[in-house]
């Protein structure tokens, strides 16, 4: 009977702490999904006021986020893209990853700023409503959901430079069931006598064998290879 060897944990880098790891991780991870879910949250609601006068009078005009600009929105998709994709790469791919992750936060907010979007934001509802593409609107105010987005970039982009400074020690996806071979490709690691197939699998149980390739135990005493 063959026993499987567990391979000892890698150790711990001294310079950076498991608990410094975890805590930039959960900080990224829940500041860059908050930040992706206000600035679509933000994009849905109205931004923007104001008034167009015709010759009929005085008519209210509105804008909604994603009418004023849909920049921001696009950029926080690629934002949570580049967040669920951190886990998938490591290294040089991770640290290439955190830098759109940054920079799609950065768009994120700065677009969303009133100053940027403000003077042209209702126009096109002012010559709808008016009739006249030449129309404007005039007395235009902004509400509160421009700052929200502009909070939620920011969160986005402390995201991706929580990412760049400590990504190295975040964890990957899994890859204990892989091991590189000759070629230096990855493989799958098999637990020599585990049935691959489901009707081997069952054959095996029938005999009174454990599937798994764990060792028999008799009366509470494992039993080993015999000398």
């Amino acid at each position: 009977m063959e026993y499987v060897t567990a391979e000892p944990p890698a150790p711990a880098d001294p310079g950076h702490p498991a608990p410094a790891a975890r805590r930039s991780l959960a900080l990224a991870l829940l500041g860059g999904a908050l930040g992706v879910a206000l600035v679509l949250l933000s994009s849905r609601q109205e931004w923007a006021t104001g008034t167009v006068s015709v010759a009929g009078g005085d008519f209210p005009a509105t804008a909604s986020g994603g009418e004023v600009t849909g920049v921001p929105a696009a950029l926080a998709v690629v934002g949570l893209a580049a967040l669920v994709a951190l886990f998938a790469v490591r290294r040089a791919g991770r640290r290439a990853v955190a830098v759109v992750l940054a920079l799609s936060g950065a768009g994120a907010l700065v677009s969303a700023l009133p100053r940027v979007w403000v003077g042209g934001a209702l126009d096109e509802r002012a010559a709808a409503v008016a009739g006249d593409t030449t129309a404007s609107v005039h007395s235009v105010a902004t509400t509160a959901w421009p700052y929200t987005s502009v909070a939620g970039g920011a969160l986005i982009l402390l995201a991706g430079l929580l990412a760049l400074r400590h990504g190295r020690w975040w964890p990957a996806m899994s890859g204990r069931h892989e091991r590189s071979g000759p070629d230096g490709r990855p493989r799958a690691v098999r637990t020599a006598g585990v049935p691959e197939r489901p009707e081997d699998l069952w054959k095996a149980l029938d005999r009174g064998e454990d599937p798994t390739g764990g060792e028999p135990e008799v009366s509470g005493e494992r039993v080993g290879p015999s000398d």
